[in-house]
């Protein structure tokens, strides 16, 4: 009865390997095109924290898929509604089937449900609050690697690197944080900068701190042995 389950065993250690090495090689191809080549060269220092205009160019924030919304019509309770975005990016309100919110600003949404509303409701006024803050990926800051909790979420105004890592827990001890990267916009636009996360989280040097943007990937690779 033992041999079975040794051979079962056996089994399931050549199954959980070839998955092990997948994770590993797809983080080192990120780490490789990150390092030079044609995903945008050598990684650089990034611009310094100085001043709130470091921030003057986030975006709006828009509504994405799973964002929790209050669509709040003036002096129509019945048609106020709370509702969460699909994954399609879509909403269905009272008397609004099947809207696209995924994409739009909550007062753009607004007017969109205005304009809707206005077939069975005089001059309605709506209102979006969003509740539970998701947004789509292009507004999402993303961890990969030997962070304590890799993830992925929606950006503040005024996030930084320092505060990314906060949220991710920090970094593991197998970490080479003065070799991790933030890899910021697409295609021949892309461009990467070195950080120095040892420095900065087990040194507290915090010159080595930078503006986070809406997009933005940081990669935190493990170390040598």
């Amino acid at each position: 009865m033992r041999r079975p389950q040794r051979k079962n065993d056996n089994a399931m250690t050549v199954i959980l390997k070839p998955a092990a090495r997948a994770a590993t090689l797809a983080l080192s191809l990120v780490l490789a095109a990150c390092a030079g080549g044609p995903f945008g060269g050598a990684p650089k220092d990034p611009p310094a924290v100085s001043g709130p205009e470091d921030y003057s160019v986030t975006p709006d924030y828009v509504v994405g898929p799973l964002d929790r919304l209050e669509i709040f019509v003036w002096r129509s309770e019945d048609l106020t509604s709370n509702v969460t975005v699909r994954p399609d990016g879509r909403i269905s309100t009272p008397l609004i089937d099947d809207l696209v919110a995924a994409g739009k600003t909550p007062a753009e949404l607004a007017r969109e449900i205005e304009g809707r509303l206005s077939v069975y409701v005089k001059d309605p006024e709506v209102t979006v609050l969003v509740n539970d803050f998701t947004s789509t990926y292009e507004q999402q800051v993303r961890v990969l690697g030997a962070a304590q909790q890799p993830q992925a979420f929606s950006h503040r105004a005024g996030m930084t690197v320092l505060d990314v890592m906060v949220a991710v827990g920090g970094l593991t001890d197998l970490a080479a944080g003065n070799r991790a990267v933030l890899i910021r916009g697409r295609g021949s636009d892309r461009s990467t900068y070195r950080l120095r996360l040892d420095d900065m989280l087990r040194r507290g040097d915090i010159r080595t701190n930078a503006p986070v943007f809406p997009g933005d990937v940081i990669v935190v690779p493990e170390r040598r042995f």
